[in-house]
C-alpha cells in the first residue's frame, strides 16, 4: 500500500473513515447554509454572524476539560456514537425551523451553542481514538488522512450546498433542506463505530474516578514547554486566523459583490490547498516543532495578502496557498500532540488542545465580525493574519526563555553535585 494512505490497512479504521467522509461533508454543507441563514435573516450582518460562530464554539472553551475527563474514563467507541446524537438533533431541529418558515435569528443562536455541546464531548474522544485503532506507528499516517478526508469534503460541501441553495430559491427554507441532510449524515459514522471489531482496538484502561483528574491534565501541560509552545501557536492562530468561516461569507458578499454559489466556491477551491497539505502531512513520518512554527508563520503571511487581493479571481488562485498553510500548521500541531503525549492523558491533553484551538473562536469571532463592519470584510483576513504572526513569535520567545531557564537549572544541579561536600572537606 502507497505510504501516503498506509493506516488504512487497519480495517477498523478504514471503517472510521468511510463514516468520516460522509459525515464531514455534511457537516460542511451545514456550515455554508447556517452562514447563509444568518445573512438572509440580518440583511447580511457580520457582527451576527461573528456571534452565531461564537456561540457554536462556545461549548468548546466551556466543557472541553470536562469532555476530556470523559473521554479518559470511557470507551470512547460508544461514547462517540452518544456525540454523534448530540450533533444530529439540533441539525434536525433547525432544517426542520427553516424549511417551515418559522426560523429566526435567536433560534440559530441557541441550536448552535447546542450544537457546540455535542462538538465539544465529540472532539477530544474523536482525536483520541484514531491512536486506538492504528497504533503509534501509522499515527501520523492516520491524523494526516484524517484531515485530507477533512478537506476533501471540505471541498465537495461548500460547492454542493451553495449550488442547493441557489437552486432551492437561496431563501432561509433552501438552507433548511442542506441542514437537514447533515442531520442524517451523522447515521453513516454510527453505523461505522457499531461495526468496528473492539478486540483489535489498543485502548488504554479507563481512568478510574478520582478528584483532581483535570488538574492533573493541566499540570501534565505546565510541566511540558513543548506542548506550551504548540498549544500557544494554536491560540492564536485558531482565535484570529482560522475564521474562514465568516470572513469568507464577509469577502464574497461585501468585497466581490457574490451569492451563495460564489461563497461556496471560495470554501472548495481554498480546500484543495487544505487537501495538498493534508496529503503531504501523511506522508510524513516524523513531525517536527519547526514545522509547525514556519507552517503558522507562513499562514499567517498568506492571509494578510488574501485580505489585500484586489479582484475575486486573484482570491481564487491564492485560496489554495492559504488552505495549505492552515493544514499544514493544523495536522503537524495534532500529530505532536497526540505523539508525545502519554496514553493515559491523550483524552485529556487533546481536550486541552481542542479548547485552545477552538475555544478562542467566541472570543475571536465576534471581534472579527465587529472589525469586518467598522472597517471592511479585508481587514478580517489582514487583522487576522497579523495577530497571528505575533502570537507565534510571542510563543517561540516564550519558549526559548523557558529552555534556557531549564538549562541554567541543569547547570546549577550538575556543579552541585560535582562540588566536593563541605564536611568532606574539613575532614
Amino acid at each position: 500500500m502507497s505510504p501516503t494512505f498506509r493506516a488504512l490497512a487497519h480495517r477498523n479504521y478504514r471503517l472510521y473513515a468511510v463514516g468520516g467522509v460522509v459525515s464531514n461533508t455534511g457537516t460542511w454543507m451545514q456550515r455554508v447554509a447556517q452562514d447563509w441563514l444568518v445573512l438572509v435573516l440580518t440583511a447580511g450582518s457580520g457582527t451576527a454572524l461573528g456571534i452565531t460562530t461564537g456561540l457554536q464554539f462556545l461549548p468548546i472553551l466551556l466543557l472541553s476539560p470536562y469532555a476530556g475527563l470523559i473521554a479518559d474514563r470511557f470507551p470512547k467507541q460508544r461514547l462517540l456514537q452518544v456525540t454523534q446524537a448530540m450533533m444530529a438533533v439540533p441539525a434536525l431541529l433547525l432544517g426542520l425551523l427553516a424549511v417551515t418558515g418559522l426560523v429566526e435569528v435567536w433560534h440559530v443562536y441557541a441550536l448552535a451553542f447546542v450544537f457546540g455541546v455535542g462538538t465539544a464531548f465529540d472532539a477530544p474522544a474523536r482525536q483520541a481514538f484514531v491512536s486506538e485503532m492504528v497504533g503509534p506507528e501509522d499515527l501520523p499516517n492516520a491524523v494526516g488522512l484524517n484531515s485530507a478526508s477533512f478537506n476533501a469534503a471540505r471541498i465537495v460541501g461548500p460547492a454542493l450546498a451553495g449550488l442547493l441553495i441557489a437552486a432551492l430559491g437561496g431563501g432561509a427554507a433552501a438552507t433548511g433542506w442542506v441542514i437537514l441532510v447533515n442531520a442524517l449524515s451523522y447515521s453513516a459514522v454510527v453505523v461505522a463505530l457499531q461495526r468496528i471489531d473492539t478486540t483489535t482496538l489498543d485502548s488504554p484502561a479507563p481512568q478510574a474516578r478520582r478528584k483532581g483528574m483535570i488538574r492533573d491534565g493541566v499540570r501534565y501541560v505546565r510541566g511540558r514547554p513543548d506542548l506550551k509552545l504548540i498549544l500557544m501557536i494554536v491560540f492564536f492562530t485558531g482565535t484570529f486566523g482560522l475564521n474562514f468561516q465568516m470572513t469568507s461569507a464577509l469577502m464574497a458578499t461585501e468585497v466581490y459583490g457574490k451569492g451563495a454559489e460564489g461563497y461556496g466556491i471560495i470554501g472548495s477551491v481554498m480546500a484543495v490547498g487544505s487537501l495538498t497539505g493534508a496529503l503531504l502531512a501523511a506522508r510524513r513520518t516524523r513531525i517536527r516543532y519547526r514545522l509547525v512554527v514556519l507552517a503558522a508563520l507562513a499562514f499567517g503571511v498568506a492571509e494578510i495578502i488574501a485580505g489585500l487581493a484586489p479582484t475575486y479571481l486573484f482570491f481564487l488562485l491564492w485560496a489554495p496557498l492559504l488552505g495549505l498553510a492552515a493544514l499544514t500548521m493544523i495536522t503537524a500541531a495534532n500529530t505532536v500532540i497526540q505523539t508525545t503525549t502519554a496514553p493515559a492523558m491523550r483524552g485529556r491533553v487533546m481536550a486541552l488542545y481542542m479548547m485552545i484551538f477552538m475555544g478562542g473562536t467566541p472570543l475571536g469571532s465576534p471581534l472579527i465580525g465587529w472589525v469586518g463592519e467598522t472597517f471592511g470584510a479585508r481587514w478580517t483576513l489582514i487583522g487576522g493574519g497579523a495577530m497571528t504572526i505575533l502570537g507565534v513569535l510571542l510563543a517561540v520567545a516564550l519558549f526559548r526563555r523557558s529552555e534556557r531557564v531549564a538549562q541554567v537549572a541543569e547547570a546549577r544541579v550538575a556543579a552541585a553535585a560535582a562540588a566536593p561536600d563541605a564536611r568532606t572537606v574539613a575532614a
